[in-house]
């Protein structure tokens, strides 16, 4: 019987937690379905996007995500183009993009998603001319490429058609940027908008170790090419030294990384909130104020401190209250009068307070060195402080009323 219920038992635990595990496993599903949002900002625009050969397509099923300027709290640095497979039938890419907020650059991540996104209206060619994707097209659970904006082996991938696709863009320009000062004046359509509300996918394990082998190449640095990666592209993610990478041909344009880098680099958007753990710089340990006298510092303030215990004290034995004083009266009145008041009221102790707070009797005036203010006479002795809020610099504390 006993062999029984430890055998009930060891079940009823395995269940519980096979059910965590299956909602563990829900929530990192929900997580990576989640819209991507502004990541990393930068106080200096990108550079212009160089000029490239798309490397041919490895096999049926990988979609073209073109290569953008990423950022690494430094510097700009180029991360290939490259063929991907999709995550998921009937999935596109929505590129990478930095747009102007009104104070910094900030970046947008890329995702996988059923419809294509808002990118910024960026050109990155081969398909992404600005709105939507042209390269290819989804047929159920098969990908169809347009071989006008693609490189495609038409003797191994044979699901293809030919489409030419008329460019609108009346200004051809290799700007990496939405708005701001020469960046891309293009705003999301309704379409766009609601597709950026649609399920998502974040960049997959492939496109991460292919971000992560960009950032760690010096020679992908934008302070060190000039706007002309020597690895622009390639056919799949992290063949950085595959025969078929392409190298850029040429820069986009000019680049010039203003002198000052490090002090516009890595602002965070919306007055300095940061949007990324990555970008919280430890805390600063603050120097003490230097007041010209370091060596002599510990004396002089101990000298001083009982320079004004001394005046303190003085102060103390002038205003000093005798049994024959009217002050004295005074105070024996209101201490027998907030007694009195105090037996015969059932308010409890916070009546009591408030008597103390609303009716005092004003003392005489304390010195200027005490932070300026009266004394409260009709109160019990330990209640009779200083009656100001001004902060005295030199005790370091306030004396409030009680």
């Amino acid at each position: 019987m006993i062999e029984r219920k430890e055998e009930h038992a060891m079940r009823t635990i395995s269940s519980i937690r096979s059910l965590f595990f299956a909602l563990f496993l829900l929530c990192l599903s929900a997580s990576s379905h989640a819209q991507v949002s502004i990541g990393i900002s930068v106080g200096y625009p990108p550079p212009p996007l160089p000029v490239y050969e798309q490397p041919i397509c490895p096999q049926e099923g990988y979609i073209w995500t073109p290569g953008y300027w990423a950022w690494d709290g430094d510097d700009y640095f180029w991360v290939p183009g490259t063929w991907v497979l999709a995550p998921e039938p009937g999935f596109f890419w929505t590129p990478a993009y930095w747009g102007w907020s009104g104070a910094v650059f900030a970046f947008h991540e890329g995702y996988w998603g059923p419809q294509v996104g808002f990118y910024g209206g960026i050109n990155y060619g081969y398909g992404y001319f600005g709105r939507g994707y042209e390269g290819g097209r989804w047929d159920h659970d098969r990908f169809y490429y347009n071989r006008s904006v693609n490189n495609i082996n038409v003797t191994e991938i044979h699901n293809t058609y030919n489409t030419t696709i008329i460019n609108n863009n009346t200004t051809i320009n290799r700007v990496s940027y939405n708005g701001g000062n020469g960046g891309i004046n293009t705003r999301p359509s309704h379409e766009e908008e609601t597709a950026g509300r649609e399920r998502h996918i974040r960049p997959v394990g492939a496109q991460n170790q292919h971000f992560q082998e960009a950032r760690s190449n010096q020679e992908l640095r934008a302070s060190v090419n000039h706007g002309k990666p020597p690895v622009a592209a390639t056919p799949r993610p992290g063949a950085f030294h595959d025969r078929n990478a392409m190298a850029a041909r040429e820069a986009g344009g000019r680049y010039e990384p203003p002198a000052n880098r490090k002090a516009n680099a890595d602002r965070p958007p919306n007055a300095g909130r940061p949007t990324h753990a990555s970008e919280l710089s430890p805390h600063e340990r603050f120097a003490p104020p230097r007041t010209g006298s370091t060596p002599n510092r510990s004396k002089n303030i101990r000298n001083s401190s009982k320079d004004r215990n001394k005046n303190i004290s003085v102060w103390l034995n002038k205003i000093q209250m005798k049994p024959g004083d009217s002050k004295w009266s005074s105070a024996t009145s209101n201490r027998r009068s907030i007694s009195s008041n105090t037996t015969n009221n059932n308010d409890s102790r916070s009546s009591r307070n408030s008597n103390h707070r609303t009716n005092p009797s004003l003392g005489p005036a304390i010195p200027s060195f005490l932070g300026g203010g009266r004394l409260l006479t009709g109160v019990p002795a330990p209640l009779c402080l200083p009656l100001s809020r001004k902060r005295n610099s030199e005790l370091g504390d306030r004396r409030d009323v009680l």
